[in-house]
């Protein structure tokens, strides 16, 4: 009987730097991730059309030591809520009550009651009645529907994935 003796001795150090390559790979893999999915935020923002530009120019990707540890690196994608205040109204939709018109400066305003101007405006929390004294109503509410730029990005998680894995393999590989 013949007796093949095999040290895998290499082999274990081979599989130990591997996995190391592989544990220091977490961080870009998720941020190529996070990038391909930061681009289609911005693309679907810039398909809105623009009327000042703030939600384009308020679109963010960082880093979340929080949410972060050994073997997870995660990644934010979002819109900077004052900057671009309006975003959530686009990203879900909303019901427009009151007569709107653009400024000068090129804003939007919310139309005010001719008999109120000089008057505190009211509180976010203030009732629909005051809002409605204050205000001038459109005759019918608007459903202004939404206009999904964040979450159509999550259609794009196939080719976020891809991309992460290709950073991972050619970090593995040394390539890197």
């Amino acid at each position: 009987m013949n007796l093949l003796r095999l040290n895998l001795d290499h082999l274990d150090v081979v599989l130990d730097q591997m996995a190391d390559r592989a544990d220091g790979a977490v961080r870009p893999a998720s941020q190529a991730a996070a990038q391909v999915l930061y681009d289609q935020v911005k693309l679907n923002v810039s398909g809105l059309g623009r009327q000042t530009g703030n939600l384009y120019g308020a679109i963010y990707q960082v880093y979340s030591k929080q949410k972060s540890g050994p073997g997870v690196a995660t990644y934010q994608i979002s819109w900077n809520k004052r900057k671009a205040p309006h975003g959530y109204l686009i990203e879900y939709g909303h019901i427009q009550r009151y007569v709107t018109y653009m400024g000068k400066d090129g804003r939007f305003y919310t139309a005010i009651r001719p008999s109120k101007r000089g008057t505190p405006k009211p509180g976010r929390r203030a009732s629909q009645a005051v809002k409605d004294a204050y205000y001038v109503p459109l005759a019918v509410p608007k459903q202004i529907p939404g206009a999904a730029f964040l979450r159509n990005a999550t259609s794009y998680a196939q080719a976020a994935a891809d991309a992460a894995e290709r950073v991972l393999i050619r970090h593995i590989n040394n390539d890197a």
